[in-house]
């Protein structure tokens, strides 16, 4: 899907405000969204679909809300969606019927998940790889998924493969629920090919890509 949220390589937005004093503190209800984001799912969801529902939000509220925002938006639809509650239930701010709250977690427990990102292990492709470490590949121009993780800028550019990660599931289908497991490379391309004559042939970019977005160079 190529919505506003797919801002790579765009101009006019102005600069990234960036502090450099100290770490980043959190307002209480930015605090609060984050340890609701660690402790509630439901088990349909998929990290694409996740993702996915926030693309969705409006251009305009996109661009003028806090990031943790539009993570409330994101896990208020999920649940909804998921029948964890209702819209009235989200916009009263406690549900209808009281119950009890799940087991608490360990800060060291809810770390480890993060740091894991609940990935799982053992997915296994039809066929073996088609592209080899060092070898030079395309990225594709159109890709027409309501979800995926090729961004726009990176589009109809020459990278040279580095890595190879083995299958993991096409995030294209996984926003819809669909595991296709599929062989997942890390690209890196130069600045100069990602942004023209402005770039440097020094600076490179790392993208994860999978195998169908890519095409022999």
């Amino acid at each position: 899907m190529d919505g506003i949220h797919d801002l790579g390589g765009k101009q006019g937005y102005g600069p990234v405000a960036v502090d450099h004093s100290g770490h980043v503190q959190l307002d209480h209800w930015e605090a609060r969204m984050w340890a609701i984001a660690q402790t509630c799912k439901a088990s349909d969801w998929t990290g694409d679909w996740w993702r996915h529902i926030t693309e969705r939000i409006d251009p305009a509220v996109y661009l003028n809300i806090p990031y943790f925002e539009k993570w409330m938006l994101t896990y208020s639809t999920g649940f909804i969606t998921s029948d964890l509650c209702s819209t009235d239930e989200v916009i009263a701010g406690h549900p209808k019927t009281l119950v009890p709250p799940p087991s608490a977690q360990s800060v060291a427990d809810v770390l480890e998940t993060v740091r894991t990102g609940g990935r799982a292990a053992g997915w296994t492709a039809p066929s073996g790889p088609i592209f080899d470490i060092g070898q030079n590949v395309h990225t594709k121009v159109d890709i027409d998924a309501d979800h995926t993780r090729l961004p726009a800028y990176a589009r109809g550019r020459t990278g040279q493969i580095i890595a190879h990660h083995g299958p993991v599931p096409l995030p294209d289908l996984n926003a819809k629920g669909i595991t296709q497991p599929e062989h997942l490379y890390t690209v890196v391309f130069t600045a100069r090919t990602l942004w023209g004559a402005a770039g440097s042939d020094i600076d490179t970019v790392r993208l994860d890509l999978w195998e169908s977005y890519l095409d022999v160079s």
